[in-house]
């Protein structure tokens, strides 16, 4: 299948990181080059962007997209919190920009043999990189019910958690849950039946998000990775973050705030004892969302928040 992957907030994005100005930048997740083209494209003479991907197929599309700027371009294999190992091995220690554009792709979506979507049938999977071990089926037919349910609630925030767990592990005493459509059916069956007519999206969109969350260590990654990003940053350079559900927008809320602030001493303290300063300047107080005309054409811009810091 071919990689797409519709950029979301592309101009902003592009306005926020001012590739033009010329530097060393880097997409943390280039996924099918989309953001990274875009990057490139702006780059002047003598200018280089580094692309991150942990996913072999999002590194192919990548190289594809951005032939025309090879000159300029570096692949590199890793998950983004690695981004300083990755810079280190180039031998490159300040930048001028980065991003992330978290979350799974529409390609990753799309393809039904990647197991990520509950509309499609397909062996469980769910990892972006698939050269490791764990998967969906090994948790979904491993964990024990009360893991599964603290994986659930924590990271899908669905309060039918309890009740979704019980089933799969009541299901799987019969039989190995194998493919998505099965999980799925569980998962919906599980709720009741009036919290499923008020649904506005399938029963299963919070749980199948909360086990790729947590599969692929999502969380997990952002916070090490902003902090060594930031740092490595220029004076002015800035960082520019894409997130699609509330668990990554407070993290990164969260996040780029403390590295805002100044002095965290007590109150009661006559000076700083801290030698805490503010590594940065926020840029969005509140994030910036995609426009009526983005989300009519490409629905599944209606979640995403843009938050963008400039290095002091």
């Amino acid at each position: 299948m071919e990689f797409k992957h519709v950029s979301i907030l592309f101009d902003e994005c592009m306005t926020a990181l001012a590739p033009e100005r010329g530097g060393v930048y880097v997409d943390c997740t280039a996924g099918g080059g989309g953001h990274s083209f875009g990057i490139a494209s702006r780059l002047p003479e003598g200018s280089r962007l580094i692309c991150l991907d942990r996913d072999d197929d999002a590194l192919a599309a990548c190289r594809i997209r951005l032939a025309d700027f090879m000159d300029k371009v570096t692949l590199v294999k890793c998950e983004f919190s690695s981004i300083g190992a990755a810079l280190d091995s180039l031998g490159i220690e300040k930048i001028d920009g980065v991003m992330w554009d978290l979350g799974v792709s529409s390609y990753q979506l799309d393809t039904p043999e990647r197991g990520f979507s509950y509309m499609n049938d397909a062996p469980l999977d769910m990892r972006m990189d698939r050269t490791s071990s764990l998967d969906a089926a090994f948790v979904v037919n491993n964990y024990s019910e009360s893991e599964l349910r603290r994986i659930i609630s924590t990271y899908g925030e669905e309060k039918f958690a309890a009740k979704i767990a019980a089933a799969i592990v009541k299901k799987r005493e019969t039989a190995p849950i194998e493919t998505t459509l099965q999980l799925a059916d569980i998962i919906k069956d599980a709720m009741p039946a009036a919290a499923r007519c008020k649904e506005s999206q399938h029963p299963a969109k919070r749980s199948f998000q909360a086990l790729r969350v947590f599969i692929n260590s999502e969380l997990d990654v952002i916070r090490p990775s902003v902090e060594e990003a930031v740092r490595r940053l220029n004076a002015g350079g800035r960082a520019a973050l894409i997130t699609f559900h509330s668990l990554e927008d407070r993290l990164v809320k969260q996040t780029m705030t403390s590295l805002a602030e100044g002095c965290t001493c007590p109150p009661e303290f006559p000076i700083c004892v801290c030698g805490n300063k503010p590594k940065v300047k926020l840029l969005t107080k509140k994030p910036i969302i995609p426009s009526h005309e983005e989300i009519e054409s490409n629905p599944r811009a209606r979640s995403a928040k843009l938050r963008i810091c400039e290095k002091l």
